[in-house]
């Protein structure tokens, strides 16, 4: 009896320090500023003819100078998972979400369908955020191009 509450103890100790980290690292992430909430679906086919919402993984991204780093939410890793460059982004196509796709991702997201480096990728972000990352496209220093649709 005392065994097995003491490894429920345990077991309940561990998942506290794991959600303690996971909001440490978030905080840590956004101690700088700068950061949004942004989902990523890496490597789209081209022609996607419903999207069923799979592929999405939720994270947060963050300025950082002419990139944006991204993290995801449920890692540990104190590394962004992907890096964007400003210079190597472009925006094809906005939409809204289809489908299942409304269930995977954030209630006012709106997706980014974008080229970088030869890879086809969305990002699904509220339009404040949006907003924002377009006119950091934008705000490109001068003699880079920017490809915004």
């Amino acid at each position: 009896m005392v065994l097995a509450l003491l490894v429920s103890g345990v077991v309940v100790l561990l998942v506290l320090v794991g959600l303690f980290v996971f909001g440490l690292r978030r905080r840590l992430i956004q101690r700088s500023g700068g950061t949004f909430d942004c989902s990523l679906r890496w490597n789209v086919p081209e022609k996607d003819p419903a999207p069923d919402g799979k592929g999405w993984v939720y994270g947060v991204a963050r300025y950082n100078s002419d990139r944006i780093e991204w993290f995801r939410v449920f890692s540990y890793a104190p590394r962004p998972r992907r890096l964007l460059e400003r210079a190597s982004i472009e925006v094809l196509e906005r939409r809204s979400p289809l489908g299942d796709e409304e269930l995977a991702l954030l209630s006012d997201a709106v997706v980014l369908i974008c080229l970088h480096q030869e890879t086809r990728l969305e990002l699904a972000m509220s339009e404040d955020a949006l907003t924002g990352f377009l006119a950091w496209l934008e705000a490109a220093p001068p003699g880079q191009r920017v490809n915004v649709a």
